[in-house]
């Protein structure tokens, strides 16, 4: 069977979980075209899993300084590329249609009258989750960004909804973990203004991630950049990790039982919604400005909570092969059942939550 995949390329995390989706797919033996929007063609890396994709401009979010800007994104916007790439798009050929929130997959295929499967963590807001930082124009955008005809929701507890766990890889948990090791991925904030609120912490190791790398002037403050490989590398033995408050990094963090400390950006509905989820949830932080005490606070918390998470992926793949058959109560309360929630301290498992 045919399966022609959109996913949204502004940030990382809905790559992260196409590649595990491509996974599961290929070894079900589906054949999967993969389309990626949001990001320069050139900007995308570790694509290997994906046996060759195609690109489109499609829409993207305009952020600066860790805030969305609603006005910047309708300005940069491009409406006649847009429309151009949804009209030259022709999915005749395919037997299911997927969009990860990719605007071009999800309005082309409505054109021409095909069914849509949505599957990420946006599609969870058609659902009473936790939500903070809405407005009318934040629930429009959600809502037509991406339009599904079937939505598949992913979140870290399924607070009684037909909502799915994250997909994400089932690394093992790390046997030793570097207690002042601390991983930073803030890629919508100013990098300089993220290494001066960092200096000070001298006592702490600091592996900052960005796109654009900087240099930095302090021993135990290194900048990268992104690379999928050495980021896991160094997400599996650290201690903690400080990052916007995206989905897909927080899912990998809670399953390998790492302290989160979020900042999500300004004016960003979902982000404000999964920072509000963390701490209602007690999964983790947040801070709503770079703000140096409330960092000093969490750099010297011992506790953390470790959530094992089964294999979503493999999961929808089946239910795919079944010809999608209703996801009832039965079927999420069966997945949610292999969930379990453990507390951490100092980098080992000490009891059930």
């Amino acid at each position: 069977m045919k399966i022609f995949y959109g996913v949204q390329g502004t940030g990382n995390g809905h790559i992260t979980r196409a590649r595990v989706m491509a996974a599961e797919l290929y070894a079900a033996g589906f054949d999967v075209t993969f389309q990626f929007t949001g990001r320069p063609a050139d900007k995308y890396f570790d694509m290997q899993v994906f046996n060759g994709y195609q690109t489109r401009e499609g829409l993207t979010f305009n952020t600066s300084k860790g805030q969305v800007s609603y006005l910047k994104t309708a300005l940069q916007a491009s409406p006649i590329r847009f429309v151009k790439d949804i009209n030259a798009l022709d999915l005749s050929g395919y037997d299911y249609v997927i969009s990860d929130f990719e605007p071009v997959t999800a309005w082309a295929a409505r054109r021409q009258n095909k069914q849509v499967i949505g599957i990420g963590h946006q599609y969870a807001f058609g659902h009473a989750i936790p939500r903070k930082g809405s407005d009318p124009l934040a629930e429009q955008v959600m809502k037509l960004f991406a339009p599904a005809n079937v939505g598949v929701g992913l979140h870290w507890h399924h607070f009684g909804q037909p909502i799915l766990p994250p997909i994400i890889e089932t690394p093992a948990f790390p046997e030793q973990v570097q207690a002042n090791k601390i991983v930073v991925y803030l890629p919508f904030e100013d990098q300089q203004a993220v290494l001066r609120l960092l200096c000070p912490f001298e006592n702490f190791e600091f592996h900052v991630y960005a796109p654009d790398v900087i240099e930095s002037k302090y021993p135990h403050i290194s900048f990268k950049p992104l690379s999928r490989d050495g980021f896991q590398r160094d997400l599996y033995d650290c201690a903690g990790i400080i990052s916007n408050a995206g989905f897909e990094l927080a899912s990998e963090s809670l399953q390998m039982g790492k302290k989160i400390l979020a900042k999500p950006l300004h004016a960003q509905m979902e982000q404000i919604s999964n920072a509000a989820a963390l701490e209602q949830l007690g999964y983790g932080h947040t801070m709503f400005d770079m703000d140096a005490q409330v960092i000093e606070d969490w750099l010297h918390n011992p506790h953390a909570v470790r959530v094992t998470y089964p294999n979503v992926a493999k999961v929808i793949v089946n239910w795919l092969k079944s010809g999608m058959p209703e996801m009832d109560n039965a079927f999420v309360e069966n997945v949610w059942d292999s969930v379990e929630v453990l507390q951490v301290r100092h980098g080992e498992v000490v009891k059930p939550a």
